[in-house]
């Protein structure tokens, strides 16, 4: 546990955006109404790979209502990068991606966008645009992808290695691999008494975030843009709409609005740029809001993958050899979660000889978005699911064969850095001593555990905090908060300057007001910013020492901070005097005190989880529900219990869901065929049970308080968890998932 002492960090204050999200008054996407707005349409494409021979815009253009047409030339396409957080972003790619130019690349990417004076209007001059294809055939798979004949994507394409290798001399299909290794993989697997393989496969599926896609976007009579969306990242959008669009980015104001949910599925940039073209054109505010059909087509889900692994130990359960190859579908454009896959798949695991080699494969779906930890599920589903065979060979419990081979301080990771203080054995033997794992298991269930792994996020941030006369503050950052970290800037606020936090008011501000800050992604904001927090409130704390020093004429040093109040030096007769009594003699001591501070963190310190599962089966309909489950995790420092347990909570809901249910259901021509909630099956509230959370807390000493990020590794570990689970109640080992009804009885041998 922490042994630092704190007084409002660690406790539970009410969220201070409650009250307006729970009315109705908090503003999101698509909740903005400026005077004279138009609604923006996209017309998308109805194959999945077609050339485009011509758009003919002319009958759009003559619709009643319609006051801007736009298509792929109107939006410059740029052979360009864009330094974002710890990668590059490449603006080729992005553009193409808001509208096609020469070739569609997937069902429902965006041909022309119109804007017009009412949204019916706006979808009725879409659907008048004429566009001819000459139709490719499609390419759906890792497997079609790289065969030798497959149709290729990009023409210039070519495999991008890290370590470099002799580069693809022709087009290709895999656009990058990555590749990391150490020891000797076949003295290693000579070793092993026990050697274990198999092939696994995920499936492409959804963020499920609730709230589409929207912006409205207008330009003013002097070329100043002002944006207002919903994203994880106002400054990414400013910076990518700036250089896309060939704008300074000075005249771009990007106000995030609240965000109904994300998981990295708003980072990218899909509607900001089309909105500013169209309103450019038009000379009025434009206003665009995806459907959930367009979001399902149109916006990026994770990948879908297969990795094949070889596990291999020796008779006392020491890991000695592992060979792991991953493919993940990157969709229309090169960048999938591959390198991060490659990173997490061993991370946990002591296995002095190994090789890692992971792919990143274009096909014709939607270019992937990031989805909370991405690539780490999908690595984490076959190293826990084979450890879970190993355990069976070797008749060991599984945690305990995880015990003996989990990393500990001062190993070192598969991809390089060598492991400050991390939380995984603790977490394994919460996991050993929990209610959940001694109790008995009813007859018909099975029971599973796994682990999982994220390095976490570091990258740029920036805050400001702002006293008032009366002893109240503001802090203000660039992050939307999607996990709380409202609530926990407050706190963090409130333990250094001994405000109470209920009169600290936190502010998500736009890219004209707040510091420069990276996205809310990446378990960095609580962090990261947070961090800045900390310095800001410590910066305006030194400040006041100077003032309260002026008030009793004596050494700035003499002065002390302690239990939120400055204190004299020993023998002086001042009473003590607290922040609000300072606050109240600003104007007679010098003027307003603002703390300020930047941070750019290189990592936010590896997490690393546990969870426990048990799942009963139907055997005669193949159906199957989670009757328990028990999440545990290191979080460093949990600043507020409740937000990590909801952040531990909803990560295992999402994988739950990802194990049984949810998949992209793709026809043989490319086209979507469950594109709603309807039909892509996301668990509800009457599917889950009550998740038990155990917070494990061993400081991270890259932060002043011990944080460390917590919102992404509670996805790791439940595809495996369940599908473990599944093997302990039926007998049978899923390599594949969804775990859906038809799947389990065809494993079962139970004919409809």
């Amino acid at each position: 546990m922490s042994a630092q002492s704190f007084s409002v960090i660690g406790t539970r204050p009410i969220r201070h955006d409650g009250v307006d999200k729970v009315t109705g008054r908090a503003a999101y996407g698509a909740d903005i109404a400026w005077p004279g707005m138009l609604h923006g349409a996209v017309l998308r494409s109805p194959h999945a790979h077609a050339r485009i021979v011509r758009v003919d815009t002319s009958a759009a253009r003559a619709m009643p209502g319609v006051k801007a047409v736009i298509a792929g030339p109107d939006v410059p396409l740029l052979d360009a990068k864009l330094a974002m957080g710890e990668g590059a972003m490449d603006l080729t790619d992005v553009a193409d991606n808001l509208l096609a130019r020469r070739k569609v690349l997937y069902h429902g990417h965006a041909v022309a966008a119109v804007a017009a004076t009412s949204v019916e209007a706006a979808q009725a001059a879409a659907a008048a645009i004429t566009v001819e294809y000459e139709v490719l055939p499609p390419v759906l798979s890792i497997e079609e992808a790289l065969a030798p004949d497959a149709p290729i994507l990009h023409p210039g394409m070519t495999t991008q290695s890290r370590p470099p290798v002799e580069a693809n001399s022709g087009p290709t299909n895999l656009a990058g691999r990555v590749r990391f290794s150490r020891g000797d993989l076949a003295a290693g697997l000579a070793m092993a008494d026990v050697v274990v393989h198999r092939e696994f496969r995920t499936p492409t599926s959804h963020q499920g975030y609730i709230e589409p896609h929207a912006c409205a976007a207008r330009v003013g009579e002097d070329g100043r843009v002002h944006i207002w969306t919903t994203t994880q990242g106002p400054f990414q959008v400013r910076d990518i709409t700036a250089r896309i669009l060939g704008l300074d980015a000075a005249n771009i104001r990007v106000t995030p609005s609240e965000i109904g949910g994300g998981f990295g599925g708003k980072l990218p940039v899909y509607l900001e740029p089309l909105a500013v073209v169209l309103a450019r054109e038009a000379q009025r505010p434009v206003k665009m809001v995806m459907s959930r059909d367009d979001v399902f087509r149109a916006s990026g889900p994770t990948s879908a993958t297969v990795i094949r692994m070889t596990l291999g130990a020796t008779s006392d359960g020491t890991l000695v050899a592992a060979e792991a190859a991953l493919y993940y579908e990157a969709g229309a454009y090169r960048g999938s979660p591959a390198g991060a896959g490659a990173m997490c798949v061993l991370a946990a695991y002591r296995v002095p000889h190994f090789v890692i080699e992971a792919h990143d494969v274009v096909v014709n779906k939607p270019k992937v978005a990031a989805y909370r930890a991405p690539g780490a599920p999908m690595a984490a589903f076959a190293t826990e699911s084979l450890l879970d065979e190993l355990a069976a060979h070797l008749g060991m419990d599984p945690i305990a064969l995880r015990l003996k081979n989990a990393v500990r301080e001062g190993d070192q990771a598969p991809y390089g850095p060598v492991y400050g203080p991390i939380g995984l054995v603790e977490c394994l033997e919460a996991a050993q001593r929990s209610d959940h794992w001694r109790s008995p298991l009813p007859e018909g269930r099975g029971r599973g555990v796994a682990a999982g792994f994220w390095f976490n996020g570091g990258m740029n941030s920036s805050a400001t905090v702002l006293l008032h006369a009366d002893g109240s503050a503001a802090v203000v950052t660039g992050n939307p908060d999607i996990g709380g970290t409202r609530a926990a800037q407050a706190q963090m606020v409130a333990e250094e300057l001994g405000i109470p936090v209920d009169r600290i008011r936190p502010v998500v501000a736009d890219t004209d007001t707040a510091g420069y800050t990276d996205f809310t992604a990446g378990s960095r904001v609580c962090f990261a910013t947070g961090m800045a927090v900390i310095q800001a409130a410590r910066d305006a704390r030194e400040q006041l020492r100077a003032r309260v020093a002026t008030i009793w004429n004596v050494a700035p040093d003499a002065v002390r901070f302690e239990g939120g109040a400055f204190h004299p030096p020993a023998g002086a007769t001042h009473a003590p005097l607290s922040v609000e009594a300072v606050a109240q003699q600003l104007a007679k001591t010098g003027g307003p005190v603002v703390g300020r501070a930047t941070v750019n963190p290189p990592a936010a310190g590896p997490s690393f989880a546990v969870h426990v599962c048990d799942l009963e089966v139907d055997r005669d309909t193949g159906v199957s529900h989670v009757t328990r489950y028990t999440a545990i995790q290191d979080a460093g420092k949990a600043v507020h219990p409740a937000y990590v347990e909801g952040q531990m909570q909803g990560g295992a809901s999402q994988g739950i869901g990802w194990a049984l249910n949810e998949e992209y259901v793709y026809s043989a021509d490319g086209v979507l065929q469950n594109a709603s909630f309807l039909d892509y099956r996301m668990p509800v509230a009457s599917d889950m049970p009550m998740i038990d959370t155990v917070i494990v807390e061993v400081p991270n000493p890259a932060h002043p308080y011990g944080v460390r990020g917590v919102g992404e590794v509670p996805i790791a570990p439940p595809l495996a968890a369940v599908a473990n689970a599944m093997h302990a109640a039926t007998g049978v080992r899923f390599p594949t998932l969804p775990l859906a009804p038809a799947r389990v009885l065809a494993a079962l041998g139970v004919t409809a």
